[in-house]
């Protein structure tokens, strides 16, 4: 899919919107087949940032399905390594990875290992997990395109969490330094981290200040509102200032499927064998609804 302008025309905009809440709808469905495998995965996070995924593959992103190395790509760098389930149901999704692949997810030898690596799989541009990373290598990733007049954007998707990480700072410090105004910043900030809600660990609240104040183009949305994802994308990438952007996102773990959205949060989720089904026919059944207004 190649990006072209951006969408102006209301029913231009609606069309666009039906077409990402299916998007995300199949991203979650997906997600929960590839859990059902291994009987395991971050479904919560998974669940929780299809919205923000649907935005990326099915409207921002500048890439070629069958091309996965095309130079002119942009750039998506799972920083957060375990949010893998998520990024393969959308690799898959798009048309980079096959759909007959999602039987292998977690097992010896498949292109779907249970952390996002790089060298396994297409679509994957960085091995993910060793949590920080992803926007440090952004960087080097932006100033890399810009110097070789690459118009292609570096989008880092990263997690609250992470902002413990003192190589993110680094990172940020750089990008407005070197004003790469071909980077974008997606946090997902779901308030929960491994040991707990950041608050309690290490917080990095205020963050959409703390990002202004290091120079950023900064936007705070509701990462479960696909409307208002979808603009804050439009913004990030048509902003005209030489500056980096970055779009702090508030999602709710488990979203989409009410009993899991529910359940007491934490890092890792656990789903009971006869549950994962159970969850795909809610979360189909609020599909439905949905289309039927």
């Amino acid at each position: 899919m190649e990006v072209k302008e951006a969408t102006t025309t209301p029913a231009g905009r609606t069309d666009v919107l039906e077409k990402l809440r299916d998007d995300a709808y199949k991203i979650r469905r997906y997600a929960l087949q590839m859990g059902e495998v291994q009987g395991q995965g971050y479904i919560a996070q998974a669940l929780g940032y299809a919205d923000v995924l649907a935005v990326a593959y099915g409207h921002a992103l500048n890439y070629r399905a069958d091309d996965p190395t095309w130079e002119g790509r942009d750039r998506f760098l799972l920083s957060h390594g375990h949010y893998a389930i998520a990024h393969y149901a959308a690799l898959i999704h798009s048309g980079i990875l096959p759909a007959s692949e999602l039987e292998t997810y977690g097992a010896d030898d498949s292109r779907l290992p249970m952390s996002g690596m790089a060298s396994y799989t297409p679509g994957m541009e960085i091995s993910g997990g060793s949590l920080g990373h992803g926007l440090p290598i952004g960087v080097g990733m932006a100033l890399a395109l810009r110097q070789k007049a690459n118009p292609a954007f570096v989008y880092v998707s990263m997690s609250d969490g992470e902002l413990n990480e003192g190589s993110v700072w680094e990172g940020a410090q750089s990008a407005t330094h070197h004003r790469l105004a071909n980077l974008i910043n997606l946090i997902d900030m779901n308030n929960q981290q491994a040991d707990g809600p950041p608050a309690q660990i290490l917080s990095g609240e205020p963050a959409a200040k703390r990002w202004e104040a290091f120079g950023w183009y900064t936007q705070e949305v509701d990462g479960n509102d696909l409307q208002a994802v979808y603009d804050a994308f439009e913004r990030a990438r048509y902003h005209k200032a030489t500056q980096p952007r970055v779009i702090v996102l508030r999602t709710c773990m488990g979203h989409g499927v009410d009993f899991l959205e529910a359940r007491e949060k934490n890092h890792f989720l656990r789903v009971e064998e006869d549950e994962w089904q159970k969850a795909i026919a809610v979360l189909d059944a609020n599909h439905l609804k949905g289309e039927q207004g």
